[in-house]
């Protein structure tokens, strides 16, 4: 048994049932912060201090921060081979297992009959994409990606599709051994396909969307990667490339948010045990 990941997971349950108990319940929270403060003035040895300021009830229940990422890093380490290249079905299967377990998401590295040539590999910098004819934004490819404007005008450009363009990745489609011969369906089907990347070297997650095809193999690299997506990685370094684990998310539904996958206290949204 896994001692520090069972630790977590019941750590983030009792801060969760607390979270919300006071969010359903405010009248507790009074009632609390109450009682702390009468336990205080009875328990106190001398008179006190009326104008020192009194702990808050979020100060009184709230629970440290904390995550998970050194306990990915260290499964992770155990599952994957020394060198990035193809998996096996059993490192695969393992790595579905970790991440559900962790985040409480479905992940897999076929899905729908569908499978990347690699889904471990290594990630390189890209640009943004542009949204929509005429965008402009800093550090923006001069082109448009592989699927296209992901809309037909500024006044279209959706909130969920400026989270998709912020983070999105390039996958090696045109290196599929079916996609010409399947390239109606296959282009369909990889247009903003949900993802998770995992950084195997620090542990972080993020989930994205596929917004461009890439990069070319003569580049070294499988994947790549938004800023942002680089940035929360930590591949901002000199080399702007690094591995990673990729899979597909299967989530029809569409309750899995993009972006970084971490505990915050604020809004929790790690799925543990979901």
């Amino acid at each position: 048994m896994n001692t520090d990941l069972l630790r977590a997971k019941l750590k983030l349950k009792s801060f969760q049932a607390k979270n919300q108990l006071l969010s359903h319940h405010p009248h507790v929270a009074k009632l609390l912060a109450a009682g702390a403060t009468a336990g205080s003035l009875l328990l106190s040895p001398a008179p006190p201090v009326l104008h020192a300021a009194l702990p808050s009830v979020s100060e009184n229940l709230s629970v440290a921060p904390f995550d998970l990422q050194q306990n990915i890093r260290d499964r992770l380490k155990q599952v994957l081979p020394e060198k990035v290249g193809p998996l096996t079905d059993d490192q695969e299967s393992q790595i579905t297992d970790l991440l559900h377990d962790v985040f409480g998401i479905h992940a897999l590295g076929g899905l729908e009959g569908n499978h990347l040539n690699q889904t471990y590999g290594l990630i390189g910098a890209e640009q943004h994409l542009m949204r929509y004819p005429g965008d402009v934004v800093e550090n923006m490819a001069p082109g448009k990606g592989a699927w296209g404007y992901f809309a037909y005008s500024k006044a279209e450009l959706t909130p969920d599709l400026i989270e998709k363009e912020k983070y999105y990745v390039a996958v090696q489609t045109l290196y599929l051994p079916d996609w010409n011969t399947r390239l109606p369906y296959l282009r369909d089907w990889y247009k903003h396909r949900k993802v998770i990347l995992v950084n195997p070297k620090n542990g972080k997650a993020i989930t994205a969307v596929v917004g461009d095809s890439g990069p070319a193999a003569w580049t070294g690299k499988h994947f790549g990667g938004s800023p942002e997506v680089m940035d929360y990685l930590v591949m901002k370094d000199g080399k702007q490339k690094g591995p990673v684990v990729l899979f597909f998310v299967d989530d029809p539904e569409n309750k899995v948010p993009l972006g970084p996958l971490e505990y915050n206290l604020e809004k929790p949204i790690l799925l543990l045990g979901s």
